[in-house]
């Protein structure tokens, strides 16, 4: 909401009233004036929403920000005063080009910075304001106002970047908080194989660049940096998923302690998401009833749709940490199987044959856990492998003239 406008309330002439009066007075008005300047911006950002849903959304609060005003017009002229004259701030102005040229994030940032401190004033103003009819109308719109502020949240949690350009209300349906990479223990398997495979075969390209193919060099080299990747992917992957699960119970608990402090207001909340999935205002409210009435399910169901987590999405860190050493050790062992057969410049052609076949092979196996086509995956592979095994093995034979 629009600020840099205390000065307005106060430049109005005042009753002749005690200095308390006078405090009360100003303060009343710059309530009038953040809430009205509320209502222009939220109706500005409706009129550029094309989904009815969220275009109703965004004018039902413009029509709370139009109540709160209206009451403090009311109370103003029930202390002998009245509003400041409509004049519009620079702010407010700035706002309304941002919005017509389609940077709707921006405004939506400073409407959060707005909302916090009408939420700073607000109680700040239960405190210290000596009037009980006046406590009433903030106690009113201090509810709503938090409710604002978390709808904004919702929305900057989206990010911004490429995003201003789009509805500011749209960011709220498509919220979400971790995307998991990979398709569980199948994409941890495939990414150990793939990591093992490219760390060990450019050991085994540089080594065997180094000693012309020296098969022993060679294999105690490979296993033992096969024996290193496995072990680190799988210690890795391990405290990867157990940090993620431990991220996810904080806010599996940050969620459950919200419920219980404030139920209706996280109730609004699912109603708030389901009425944005396309449910009419009494399908959303039928379901968050329901759902609110059992805590679990109500958690789960915030959770899911806030988060995108779930009790178990995590993962389970145990086999985490097997697929991770397990995969990498295959994939690893075999740039080096040829050498156990071969040496010298045959077992070296070989182990780039076997192991640019694997890169393929992998590459291909990918578009398991991705959308992309797998022989252009699995070629990728292979032209990495290559340019990688080419530039070790080049300096295995530079280091080997040293």
């Amino acid at each position: 909401m629009g600020r840099n406008l205390e000065q307005v309330g106060r430049d109005e002439p005042l009753p002749p009233a005690g200095e308390s009066d006078r405090e009360l007075i100003a303060s009343l008005r710059q309530n009038w004036i953040a809430e009205t300047e509320g209502a222009h911006t939220y109706r500005a950002l409706a009129e550029r929403e094309k989904d009815s849903t969220r275009r109703e959304i965004l004018i039902e609060m413009a029509e709370a920000e139009e109540r709160h005003a209206a009451k403090w017009a009311r109370r103003l002229e029930a202390l002998g005063a009245a509003p400041p004259a409509p004049a519009g701030s620079l702010s407010q102005k700035v706002r309304d080009r941002v919005i017509k040229g389609g940077g709707t994030m921006a405004v939506v940032q400073q409407m959060e910075a707005d909302e916090d401190r009408d939420i700073a004033r607000y109680e700040q103003q239960l405190q210290h304001l000596d009037d009980p009819e006046s406590k009433a109308i903030i106690e009113e719109a201090l509810a709503d106002e938090r409710t604002h502020r978390h709808r904004i949240d919702m929305m900057l949690q989206q990010g911004g970047g490429p995003e201003e350009s789009r509805s500011a209300m749209d960011m709220i349906l498509h919220r979400e908080s971790w995307h998991r990479a990979g398709g569980g223990w199948i994409g941890d398997a495939i990414y150990g194989v793939n990591d093992g495979l490219g760390a060990i075969f450019g050991i085994v390209s540089g080594v065997s660049g180094a000693t012309a193919g020296a098969s022993h060099i060679v294999i105690i080299s490979g296993l033992a940096g096969m024996l290193a990747s496995a072990l680190s992917m799988g210690s890795g992957a391990y405290l990867a998923r157990k940090s993620e699960h431990e991220m996810h119970e904080a806010q599996l608990a940050r969620e459950r302690q919200e419920i219980r402090e404030d139920p209706e207001e996280e109730r609004h909340e699912l109603e708030l998401i389901y009425r944005l999935k396309g449910f009419s205002r009494d399908e959303a409210k039928l379901l968050a009833d329901r759902i609110s009435q059992n805590e679990e399910l109500f958690l789960d169901t915030l959770a899911q749709a806030e988060l995108g987590i779930s009790e178990d999405s995590a993962g389970d860190p145990i086999i985490a940490a097997i697929s991770g050493s397990v995969s990498t050790a295959i994939g690893a062992i075999i740039p080096v199987i040829p050498f156990f057969f071969l040496s010298g410049y045959t077992a070296i052609i070989v182990a780039a044959i076997v192991s640019l076949i694997a890169h393929f092979a992998v590459g291909a196996a990918k578009t398991l856990v991705t959308i992309r086509s797998w022989w252009s995956s699995g070629l990728e592979m292979t032209v990495v492998g290559a340019v990688e095994g080419a530039i070790t093995y080049f300096v295995g034979i530079g280091f080997g003239h040293l």
